[in-house]
């Protein structure tokens, strides 16, 4: 693929993202005297947040490598963006997760990070699928060993998401089948799969 390929991709992903960031209060502020070097530093500020908005809990190199900025100018913008009380930012062992400002709770922040690694994801689909899965069903089902599916499952008990007293349950788990219908998209497979069969497990009492 030549140069101008790669830049004509990457202009195109800036401005699809771009126009949902454009939509976001504070996005634009400060926007600088319209030169082109403004200009493009502006088209890729309102695409993180686009991104972001539409990607809620996406560490830092997702961010970057889906937007195909650089390392620099992803954490200029990243950094930036943060200060001024445009997204906020979530520690997660090695990773930082970003999300729009004051839109999750701090649960919810926490379980759109776990639902973006696809091995807690899978764990958390299947038990809301099935809640009386076992580990041992967990692994052959996502392929994994069990020691993974205990060691998850350990990890996801310490932050609030999984209850281990009698089997595995989810905790809160309106609030995480909500969060997984609504970002299915940006999510794996598994998710879109999950959302599309959504309505044959909800069960609605009036």
């Amino acid at each position: 693929m030549s140069d101008r390929r790669i830049d004509e991709d990457k202009r195109a992903t800036l401005r699809r993202f771009a126009a949902l960031g454009a939509a976001t209060p504070l996005v634009g502020l400060g926007g600088g005297n319209g030169s082109d070097d403004s200009s493009k530093s502006s088209d890729a500020r309102d695409a993180i947040v686009g991104y972001v908005a539409a990607t809620p809990g996406a560490h830092f190199s997702k961010v970057r490598d889906d937007l195909q900025l650089g390392t620099g100018e992803t954490q200029y913008h990243l950094r930036n963006l943060v200060d001024d009380g445009t997204l906020d930012v979530r520690r997660d062992g090695d990773y930082k997760r970003f999300f729009p400002a004051k839109r999750f709770s701090e649960f919810e922040q926490v379980a759109l990070g776990y639902l973006r690694r696809d091995t807690p994801r899978g764990m958390l689909i299947h038990l809301l699928q099935d809640p009386d899965a076992t580990g041992s069903k967990l692994a052959d089902t996502l392929d994994v060993s069990r020691a993974t599916v205990s060691t998850y499952a350990k990890e996801l008990d310490s932050v609030g998401l999984l209850s281990r007293e009698d089997g595995y349950a989810v905790s809160e788990p309106e609030t995480v089948i909500t969060l997984l219908i609504r970002y299915a998209d940006s999510f794996g497979t598994d998710a879109a799969a999950f959302a599309n069969d959504a309505a044959g497990f909800i069960r609605f009492d009036p």
